[in-house]
């Protein structure tokens, strides 16, 4: 059984007579100790504060019978290790004819050659980002300067939390087609064409962040943790 917070993924999984449902990883409608196995793949690092973080690693425990185990995958800071580039790295910009991303789980593309992380349309973007919270009433004192690094695909991460840019293919999507999103070069006329630039955002864990966090958790024991093509992996034992 599989669940994510995107309807559209979850209709997906439904047309393919995979069972799936919607809901929150910090609230899974599922009884606890229900559950033989659990995999978190690529989700842990978009929750944007380390006490929710470790909210959903305590969920996912619950999740699971005594003697069950869990597996967890984030997106690492490092993305070269051991002298070894991972495959995200490795790709070239601008490639097509590669469905799959670095990135496991991720369900769409992101844009292959992003524009100059001082771009004003970046910045609109986070000026945008601080004026909903505004309007939304949070009453959050000011800072400095609470804008978030826009990263540039294909690169080194040089900040843990920043925003992935995604940018949405025009018109109507072809029967067959596997993704929503598609790389063009920036400026080019394919790119002017297309629809608006969403950012995601994502927080990359450092080596050992993970592990920490899991063992801070005194219902689960950690089994293994280790490193996989950029990702900080670990599998988890119910105790």
């Amino acid at each position: 059984v599989g669940c994510d917070r995107s309807k559209n993924l979850v209709d997906i999984c439904g047309e393919k007579n995979f069972q799936a449902f919607v809901c929150d990883a910090l609230s899974v409608p599922i009884h606890s100790g229900s559950c033989d196995a659990c995999i978190s793949i690529a989700v842990i690092h978009h929750f944007s504060t380390a006490e929710r973080r470790l909210a959903t690693i305590r969920e996912l425990a619950r999740l699971l019978r005594p003697g069950g185990t869990a597996l967890i995958y984030v997106w690492a800071m490092e993305q070269e290790y051991k002298n070894q580039k991972s495959k995200y790295l490795k790709e070239k910009n601008g490639s097509k004819d590669k469905e799959e991303e670095m990135d496991i789980g991720m369900a769409q593309r992101p844009l292959s050659d992003q524009m100059p992380n001082s771009s004003s349309q970046d910045s609109a973007c986070s000026d945008r980002l601080l004026n909903a919270s505004k309007d939304e009433g949070c009453d959050a004192k000011p800072v400095a300067d609470s804008r978030l690094p826009v990263h540039t695909n294909r690169t080194s991460f040089h900040s843990q939390d920043l925003l992935v840019p995604w940018h949405l293919k025009g018109g109507t999507k072809k029967k067959g087609e596997s993704v929503d999103t598609v790389s063009f070069p920036a400026g080019s006329k394919e790119w002017q064409e297309l629809g608006p630039v969403f950012h995601r955002y994502y927080h990359v864990f450092c080596e050992g962040e993970l592990e920490a966090v899991c063992r801070s958790l005194d219902c689960v024991r950690v089994q293994k943790s280790y490193y996989d093509q950029g990702n900080w992996c670990v599998v988890l034992e119910k105790l």
